[in-house]
């Protein structure tokens, strides 16, 4: 058997080295020897022989074996959630893959020189897309996940997001009307304290946005009843103290700690909250409500509504309700958990609130004080200070001599008190003393403190200067302050001063 393989195998090498005339016919020797040989070899050592259709059908069933315990390998894994597809979807779409897989291989010098003006607008896109990305998120997460809307309930603040949505950034006044009124039942279903500032606030902002689409009746109809309900609250519980319900804790008789459950659950988080008694609860509405009327009052005088007497109303009782709770105070003193009455600015608005509303129907005697009240609550280094004090010069220098009869408290004409009244003389100089005080006051405000307020005080004080020495006679010393004022007005863009100022102007010119 050797012998014949090895001539089977030297046979081989010298068919190979036949012409190349014949290397067609010598290869299909050499295939056929090596046949032979191997067949020779399988039949001498008893290998079994496999035909080709056996080995194709072979084949053939371990494929469709492999197949099927494939499909039934996927067939087993479940399907993925919603969420999971989602978020691999947008993981797609956000990847940088095919952006990176056209830079690769190549440089940007290289693509800058075969096409500079698609890379230049490509890269515009993509930091303008990178800058889209990142405002979006910051907008959401600052916006619409931030404290006004996590401190609900997430159905009460999915109704509050939706009503803002289509309040500012989508405007559909009845899809905004549908949401805030869900918002509010919802409230009430979920069992939250109507008088909360979350619920106090669902209303406040919904009243301010009739005002904002121009429904001013819609807009006083909800803060009227807002103050209804507030007033309402305050008067039971005033009620509940002078029958003796209320003990000296802040609490109804015989509670025992009525928001303890409440304050288990605050004491999980890293800062604990103070239970809110009935005292605090109180000085929390009833500021509420002064603060309410006052609104009201702005509203009732606005043009689009002119109802003067509806506003003098609000706001009477407004400022009447802050001076009850400060002599209250004085007199029976702080009540345990009771807390700050208003801030000063908070009065002093309320008094200037007033004071506009008696100016605009030309009481410029009841105006006066509440102004000077007003400035003695407003803080000295303020924009605002100057505003007053304005107001309270022309106020002065407006008002006339003789006090009308009811404004007197019980003096008649010609009695003792006739020689201490002001003259006209008098309250000139009284007036062009706090418009001096309105201009020096709103030009040392520097810093952030200054604002363009104290540059429009600045141009009003130069008007009421010129308006007073008009009324004093001094007709070169009134021209030259309307300049100023007139200049000054122009150089800051404030229009009510610069009509002002070509008016009085225009008074003087025609003054024989």
């Amino acid at each position: 058997m050797y012998d014949i393989g090895v001539a089977a195998m030297s046979a081989s090498r010298t068919t190979i080295l036949s012409p190349s005339l014949n290397v067609l016919h010598t290869r299909c020797l050499h295939q056929g020897s090596v046949r032979s040989f191997a067949s020779f070899c399988s039949t001498q050592l008893g290998r079994p022989k496999v035909s080709r259709p056996e080995t194709a059908v072979t084949r053939s069933f371990q494929q469709r074996r492999h197949e099927s315990s494939s499909h039934k390998a996927n067939e087993q894994q479940p399907p993925l959630p919603p969420s999971r597809l989602l978020l691999r979807a947008l993981r797609q779409g956000l990847t940088l893959r095919p952006i990176l897989s056209a830079f690769r291989g190549q440089s940007l010098r290289s693509l800058f020189r075969q096409s500079p003006e698609e890379l230049v607008l490509a890269i515009i896109l993509l930091c303008a897309t990178a800058g889209v990305s990142v405002y979006v998120a910051y907008a959401y997460f600052n916006y619409f996940q931030s404290r006004q809307f996590t401190r609900f309930p997430p159905q009460i603040a999915k109704s509050l997001r939706r009503a803002l949505y289509y309040s500012n950034y989508s405007p559909d006044p009845k899809l905004a009307l549908k949401y805030y009124k869900l918002a509010l039942e919802q409230c009430s279903q979920a069992g939250l304290d109507p008088f909360s500032d979350e619920v106090l606030g669902i209303r406040i902002q919904l009243a301010a946005w009739f005002e904002k689409i121009g429904s001013y009746k819609s807009s006083t109809e909800v803060l009227e009843a807002l103050l209804r309900d507030c007033r309402k609250w305050v008067e039971v519980m005033e009620k509940s103290v002078r029958e003796g319900l209320v003990d000296n804790h802040g609490r109804l008789a015989g509670e025992t700690n009525p928001q303890r459950s409440a304050t288990a659950e605050d004491n999980e988080s890293e800062t604990p909250v103070i239970p809110e008694n009935l005292w605090a609860k109180r000085t929390r509405i009833l500021g509420k409500s002064v603060g309410i009327s006052v609104k009201l009052g702005e509203l009732y005088s606005d043009e689009h509504v002119l109802q003067g007497d509806s506003a003098g109303e609000r706001l009477v009782w407004a400022v009447e309700t802050v001076l009850k709770e400060l002599q209250r105070r004085q007199v029976e003193g702080v009540r345990e958990g009771e807390g700050d009455w208003m801030t000063p600015e908070q009065i002093g608005g309320a008094l200037e609130a007033l004071g506009n509303h008696y100016e605009s129907k030309s009481q410029h005697y009841l105006a006066a004080p509440l102004f000077l009240q007003a400035i003695s609550l407003s803080p000295p280094n303020s924009c605002h200070t100057a505003v007053l004090m304005n107001n309270l010069a022309i106020s002065l220098a407006q008002q006339p001599v003789q006090t009308p009869p009811d404004s007197s408290q019980g003096s008649q004409p010609g009695g003792p008190d006739v020689a201490t009244r002001p003259t006209r003389s008098t309250m000139l100089a009284s007036a062009r003393s706090w418009a001096l005080q309105a201009q020096a006051t709103a030009q040392k405000v520097h810093g952030e403190d200054r604002t363009d307020e104290c540059d429009e005080a600045c141009a009003v004080a130069l008007c009421n200067l010129g308006d007073i020495a008009a009324m004093a006679g001094d007709v070169e010393e009134a021209k030259r302050k309307f300049k100023e004022s007139l200049t000054l007005s122009k150089r800051i863009a404030f229009e009510p001063g610069t009509t002002q100022a070509e008016e009085g102007l225009k008074r003087l010119s025609t003054k024989p």
